[in-house]
């Protein structure tokens, strides 16, 4: 197990780059997904353009806002100054657990305010060598362009939406200490509730834009199968706790070809310093091969169904391969009237349905070639 990229690195390649110890493995596969899905949904819409569906446009150079700029980027340097440049020059110290320092209110105030006024002064002296624009300017606006921002908003609303529906599964908690939620930001984390968030947040975005919805969640769809793989591989490397039950079952002969771990693992040295008394199934490495693997599947017939329905495709592949995992991992059960069920089972089984829902009414009198 790989707790950081500093002991992915140490371990696979013999060296040592102590910087890397502020890199979790777990954050550093989230930040690969999120690359993954851009470059996915960029390059649909570029087809998509290429095709006619999507059209670029002609917008007017606005005059940036110099206040709010100078705001931002002070904000930025502080930031850089106050936590980055104070870890460089105390590494030392700080390098058992540089994510603690990361996340308290320790820091360097000197270079935070040196950093602050470089970045805010930079972008002034950029500003006054652009000089005074052509208020009849315009440039050419493609579709893609919006890639960039969506991937922005798309991690700010599904995070929020991940933690949010975490403590929902895990109510008792937060009713107890509300502060939970802010205790330890980065953890407790749901696909399901980030799924959700993020939507939510793309859609609100792209139709600003003038990009259907539709086209929208198409785009979205395989992108999405995509991060979740890369995402799970984050979850086994590191040991995040997203293992599954206990399996004391003898491996059967006809997959004898299989390494041990790939049908019981312990995770020793995972994340959380965890002693596994047994080993478990490796949930994740299996959700990597069947997310990769229905990946695949979404990009070869994105081509071939009238706007909508690969995304209603995409929440039947995605609701049955978590419906099924869920059989063999370890969450919190709901009771009612007389049923137990985890919620990414109650999600998943949503999820299912909303996606037949969506087919019949999706491919109800569309002309499917017209419409690629």
């Amino acid at each position: 197990m790989y707790p950081t990229l500093y002991h992915a690195v140490l371990d696979l390649f013999g060296v040592s780059v102590p910087a890397f110890k502020i890199v979790m493995m777990f954050g550093f596969f989230v930040a690969l997904a999120f690359l993954a899905a851009s470059w996915v949904i960029t390059l649909e819409f570029k087809r998509l353009e290429k095709d006619g569906v999507l059209k670029s446009v002609q917008k007017k150079v606005e005059k940036p806002n110099l206040i709010r700029e100078l705001i931002t980027n002070g904000l930025v340097g502080f930031l850089i100054g106050f936590k980055i440049i104070h870890l460089g020059l105390n590494f030392s110290d700080l390098s058992d657990n540089p994510q603690a320092f990361l996340i308290s209110s320790e820091g360097s105030w000197l270079w935070g305010i040196v950093m602050l006024c470089s970045f805010a002064g930079y972008r002034y002296y950029q500003y006054v060598k652009e000089g005074e624009l052509d208020p009849n300017q315009t440039v050419k606006y493609h579709p893609y362009m919006i890639v960039s921002n969506l991937t922005f908003i798309a991690a700010l609303a599904g995070f929020t939406g991940a933690k949010l529906f975490h403590h929902l599964e895990y109510y008792e908690e937060l009713f107890a200490d509300p502060m939970v939620l802010f205790r330890d930001p980065f953890s407790g984390l749901t696909f399901f509730g980030g799924l959700i968030g993020g939507t939510i947040g793309v859609l609100w975005y792209a139709g600003k834009n003038g990009v259907p919805w539709k086209r929208m969640i198409d785009l979205g769809g395989p992108a999405l199968m995509l991060a979740y793989g890369i995402g799970r591989m984050g979850c086994h490397v590191s040991g995040d706790g997203d293992w599954g039950v206990e399996n004391l079952a003898p491996k059967p002969n006809w997959l004898n070809w299989l390494p041990d771990w790939a049908w019981a693992y312990n995770y020793e040295g995972n994340v959380h310093g965890i002693t596994l008394e047994n080993p478990v199934w490796p949930t994740p490495f299996y959700e990597v091969l069947m997310a990769l693997s229905l990946f695949f599947i979404l990009w070869s017939i994105r081509k071939r169904f009238a706007p909508g329905v690969l995304f209603c495709i995409y929440l039947i592949f995605a609701g049955v391969e978590r419906f099924l995992i869920e059989k063999i991992r370890v969450n919190p059960d709901y009771h009612f009237l007389g049923l137990d069920f985890t919620q990414a089972e109650m999600i998943s089984f949503s999820f299912v349905l909303l996606g037949i829902i969506g087919i019949v009414i999706f491919s109800r009198g569309t002309n499917k070639t017209a419409e690629h």
